[in-house]
């Protein structure tokens, strides 16, 4: 596994058709016990959202993807991991699997009104980010929460890891686990913290962020343990979404 040298000042990969991304999502997920739940329906902008719900579950896990449209590893490793149909017993499954559906066509980070939904969590003014607070507004609290991503700029797969209560950490199993298919991140800055072996911890106040991104809200609101996973997206799409599918399995066998 090779980086491509592709991405020059952007994503310069391959895009995908959402629609059709999550048209398969929807169909696995109704032939197999999730239950809908959408974030958003209009004539103009739906962002679907599922549960799968199990009686007296021992844990739930919040899981999103399709933040940025430049991100297309996400939407795919959740619609393949949802076609498989292999999740832990006992636990139940709360799913946003595309937030920004405007911007997959346009193959870019930001919405079709170009802003970056992503710092919308604090001040919100977009739609999709109104809908989604106002969805996690009646979701229950969460074990922990993943959010798919991908950096046009790294040289390997890396994650952020918001723990402040200083819980048993998931960090370090999958690291491990992804390295046995995609080069991790090389010690450095990343966007201003400081990765060791493929994992930022960031020291972070909150109040002093001017805007919030999902993870922040999140781990203020539903759930005090927070992962951001970081593929990286100038190597092969295939195995970006086998590397976010190993780090979500690890994860969930974990609880």
């Amino acid at each position: 596994m090779a980086r491509l040298f592709r991405n020059q000042g952007r994503y310069c990969g391959v895009g995908i058709d959402i629609a059709a991304v999550l048209r398969d999502i929807d169909d696995a997920c109704l032939s197999s016990g999730w239950e809908k739940n959408p974030v958003l329906e209009s004539p103009h902008l739906s962002l679907p959202g599922y549960v799968l719900k199990v009686p007296f579950p021992r844990a739930r896990v919040y899981l999103s993807s399709g933040m940025h449209g430049d991100e297309p590893a996400g939407p795919l490793a959740l619609g393949e991991l949802t076609f498989e149909n292999r999740w832990p017993v006992g636990v139940e499954i709360w799913m946003v699997p595309c937030l920004n559906p405007t911007a997959f066509p346009l193959n870019q980070r930001e919405n079709n009104r170009g802003a970056d939904l992503n710092r919308q969590y604090k001040n919100p003014s977009q739609p999709e980010v109104l809908s989604h607070i106002a969805w996690m507004a009646q979701c229950p609290e969460f074990e922990f929460s993943v959010l798919l991503h991908e950096d046009w700029e790294s040289d390997g797969y890396y994650l952020y890891e918001l723990n402040p209560d200083g819980k048993p950490s998931l960090a370090e199993p999958v690291i491990q686990a992804v390295r046995a298919v995609c080069p991790i991140q090389s010690d450095g800055v990343v966007d201003d913290w400081h990765s060791c072996g493929g994992i930022i911890r960031p020291d972070i106040d909150p109040n002093e962020r001017p805007a919030w991104p999902e993870a922040i809200y999140l781990t203020r609101t539903k759930s005090r343990m927070g992962y951001t996973l970081e593929a990286p997206s100038d190597f092969e799409l295939p195995d970006r979404v086998q590397a976010h599918k190993v780090a979500l399995r690890t994860m969930l066998d974990l609880i």
